[in-house]
């Protein structure tokens, strides 16, 4: 068994394909804390443009819609995300054609799975992502969402803000989508040191008033909101922040 370690994208992702796609024992991740077997022999991966293209247009000769799932799936948290990948383009070759609607086979609901999961995330942060005024009128936004969507959230809310700056921020991946107005650039951001505008603090009073005005303590409709909204996403709401 062969492990070929990526470093966590696209690219490597697809020129480890390149280099194991003949090799039917082998395993591809980015996760540097796999337990081997004593007959497992490691392969660091390094991201090579042109390997990594011939496989793409491979893909693409067969099934263009793939490439936009494969790049989804590789988004997922799952640990198991680039192998399913793996697997998956394992069948489109071998078979020729697309293979999404073969729910029969493994892959494809594991490939499915992962799909849904990022633009199901990608769907409830639109409406769960909450942005606060800093004092020099910028709007910043912290999250943690379990799968790497910062860069696909960040178009959406550049539509409906227009002119507004703003910063989007994955504190788990440190990781940043910034809004000068203009375009979007995303870069490594760690810690941020966030001070609200005035008129953002009467905001936020009003809203934990209002908030707290309507949760009838008699009729607690926690369980309501679980089911709305995961409780992993509370620590950012401003009405469940002391």
């Amino acid at each position: 068994m062969t492990y070929y370690l990526t470093d966590g994208s696209e690219e490597c992702f697809y020129t480890a394909v390149f280099e194991c796609f003949a090799d039917r024992e082998s395993i591809v991740t980015c996760r540097r804390d796999v337990q081997l077997s004593l007959d497992s022999a490691v392969k660091e991966v390094a991201a090579d443009g042109e390997k990594a293209d011939r496989v793409k247009r491979k893909i693409a000769q067969y099934d263009g819609a793939a490439l936009n799932d494969i790049a989804l799936a590789l988004r997922s948290a799952d640990c198991a995300g680039e192998q399913t990948a793996l697997e998956y383009i394992r069948l489109i070759i071998g078979r020729r054609g697309p293979v999404r609607a073969m729910t029969n086979i493994p892959a494809v609901l594991e490939m499915e799975d992962l799909r849904s999961k990022v633009t199901g995330e990608l769907h409830r942060m639109k409406g769960f992502l909450r942005f606060m005024e800093n004092d020099r009128g910028v709007l910043y936004a912290p999250f943690s969402p379990d799968n790497d969507i910062t860069d696909l959230i960040a178009p959406h809310f550049a539509e409906r803000l227009k002119n507004q700056r703003f910063v989007i921020h994955d504190v788990k991946r440190k990781i940043a989508a910034m809004y000068d107005g203009r375009e979007i650039v995303v870069c490594h951001a760690d810690g941020a040191d966030v001070y609200l505008s005035e008129y953002e603090q009467t905001f936020e009073e009003l809203w934990k008033l209002y908030y707290k005005s309507v949760n009838i303590n008699e009729r607690p409709h926690e369980r309501q909101m679980k089911g709305y909204m995961p409780v992993r996403y509370w620590k950012f709401l401003p009405e469940k922040r002391q």
